[in-house]
């Protein structure tokens, strides 16, 4: 699907970041798994990544983010009545965890539910959020993108273990005057769901039924540089833009290789892309907001800049969104 912003102007009006305090670098990775820093960083760009604690669920790195975002948009979280959270990592299957933290924050009118869509859950909901509100069912929306796969990892596997880590960011969605959201392109491919899934985590049987994540990275890395380049020129494309025109490019962290083809195959000035990905790793939904974040205590997210985001992940899912900057945005790193 794609299509340009209708309705009401939304925005961003607030952005707030969580991770962990626990880092695990590349050379703690090695006394567990047969790897090294050199093998891990030629191959994914990652130097190192934030580790939720035992009994640190998603929930609880998740409100810290939520209660930022809040703050920076100057809203009382009593007057938020759509709270979204991205995530395939959820506290447990019910209650949601969007339940859990609509109570937690003060949110007794807010309609609050999960979403997954991978790693690509972050652009889904914000497409959600924005079409509640563009339409006038929601008046005020808080959205967040955060998982904790150090959860399901398994921590013997080189291929999936140096590549993840945890991480949460949260934004507040609302009415503005000028500028905002202007399209937004998703899409899903099931028939690739194989190359990076979580067997016996659902209602489905199987035989082995370890609930670790899998993945074929051969078949992901083909269908990230794919899509990230394919859905980028999608969504620019509908809203009549170009590349040239995009400000600050914020692709999903997955790894370094993947935004460098991306960055040469759409002719994105370099320095207009955000790269995080040395310091947390593939932090899923959390991704892009923590991108964000790190743009705009650099200064790069002022009004009036154009935006891209781009995400991919486990689905197989894609998604674009592109946004016209409408507000200051500093301060919101944890």
């Amino acid at each position: 699907m794609i299509g340009k912003a209708e309705g009401k102007r939304i925005s961003i009006t607030g952005l707030g970041v969580h991770v962990p305090e626990k880092v695990m670098t590349n050379d703690d990775l090695s006394k567990l798994v047969d790897t090294n820093d050199q093998w891990i960083v030629e191959r994914t760009g990652i130097k190192e990544r934030r580790i939720a604690a035992d009994d640190e669920a998603l929930t609880d790195i998740c409100l810290p983010a939520a209660r930022r975002a809040l703050e920076m948009a100057k809203v009382d979280a009593a007057s938020i009545d759509l709270l979204i959270v991205a995530t395939v990592t959820p506290d447990m299957a019910f209650p949601s965890s969007a339940a859990i933290l609509a109570d937690q924050l003060g949110m007794p009118d807010a309609a609050a539910y999960d979403l997954a869509a991978g790693c690509t859950g972050f652009v889904y909901a914000i497409a959600q959020a924005h079409a509640m509100l563009a339409s006038g069912l929601s008046k005020r929306a808080l959205v967040i993108g955060a998982d904790v796969l150090s959860k399901i990892l398994d921590w013997t596997d080189r291929s999936t273990l140096v590549l993840f880590g945890d991480g949460a960011g949260a934004v507040v969605l609302e009415e503005v005057d000028k500028g905002g959201f202007i399209g937004f392109e998703l899409g899903a491919d099931g028939g690739g769901g194989a190359s990076l899934w979580l067997p016996g985590s659902g209602s489905r049987k199987f035989e082995d039924p370890e609930k670790f994540v899998k993945m074929n990275g051969r078949e992901v890395f083909k269908f990230a540089t794919r899509v990230m380049v394919s859905s980028a020129e999608a969504i620019l494309d509908e809203c009549d833009k170009t590349i040239d025109d995009v400000d600050v490019y914020v692709p999903h962290q997955a790894n370094v290789r993947i935004i460098d083809h991306a960055v040469r195959k759409l002719g994105v000035a370099p320095e207009k892309t955000v790269i995080n990905v040395q310091k947390y790793g593939n932090t899923s939904s959390g991704s892009i907001p923590l991108a964000l974040a790190d743009a705009a205590d650099d200064g790069r997210l002022e009004p009036g800049k154009l935006v891209l985001l781009t995400g991919m992940g486990a689905g197989l899912t894609w998604g674009s969104a592109l946004i016209e900057w409408t507000h200051q945005t500093t301060g919101a790193a944890a």
